[in-house]
């Protein structure tokens, strides 16, 4: 099968404790659907996926999915600098897990350094608050506010539901996209954060996702 043809090509990391639900938004994102049993990740996988922004553009998105074990850092560390999308992902019901957030958030700058990459926090298995399987721990108010502070787009998801899963995706590609209009990201050579792609005829249609545009959405 021919691979389609898009217009750039950016690389988005996932990163947070073990079992927030990375591999579940990622399993979701791509396959849309909820992957029933999901074993641990080990060091890091791989995914990839055709996305639009709102002008037309067609980005493919090279998604790693990192481990949350701590015997798997030194493996993990080293897909930091090509990312210019980084998914910070907690629990909601887990405030341990939220708690942990600005440390990985400090990893992240320290190794994608001195590329300054598109950072938003994910809250994961918003339907166990709803359905009243599980307590929420992290409120609403407490993650917005941590993401305004630290200039993070914020949204809260269900892997389970779709709630919320193209929109954390589609929110970073759409600013990191509105970085490179403005001029303070552009490809460069040796980083394969963003690289260009290749424009395909427009007379070919393809199963893409319309990003959003770069603001805050939760619940």
């Amino acid at each position: 099968m021919v691979e389609p043809m898009f217009d750039y090509q950016f690389r988005h990391i996932l990163i947070g404790d073990s079992t927030v639900g990375k591999s579940s938004l990622l399993k979701y994102f791509t396959d849309g659907k909820f992957a029933e049993l999901s074993d641990p990740t080990v060091g890091v996988d791989f995914f990839a996926h055709l996305i639009e922004v709102k002008d037309g553009t067609r980005i493919k998105l090279q998604l790693w999915d990192t481990a949350g074990q701590e015997r798997f850092r030194s493996i993990t560390k080293s897909y930091y600098r090509n990312s210019v999308g980084v998914l910070l992902v907690y629990d909601i019901t887990n405030h341990a897990s939220f708690e942990h957030i600005p440390l990985w958030m400090m990893e992240a700058k320290r190794h994608i350094e001195p590329h300054r990459p598109v950072f938003a926090l994910v809250g994961c298995k918003l339907d166990l608050v709803n359905n009243g399987v599980q307590r929420r721990e992290v409120s609403v108010e407490e993650a917005r506010s941590f993401a305004e502070q630290h200039g993070l787009i914020f949204v809260e998801t269900s892997a389970r539901t779709g709630v919320n899963v193209r929109e954390a995706f589609s929110l970073v590609t759409q600013e990191v996209y509105n970085r490179i209009q403005s001029g303070e990201y552009k490809v460069e050579d040796g980083w394969d954060g963003i690289k260009k792609g290749f424009p395909r005829p427009s007379n070919l249609d393809f199963n893409l996702v319309v990003a959003e545009s770069a603001r805050s959405s939760c619940c």
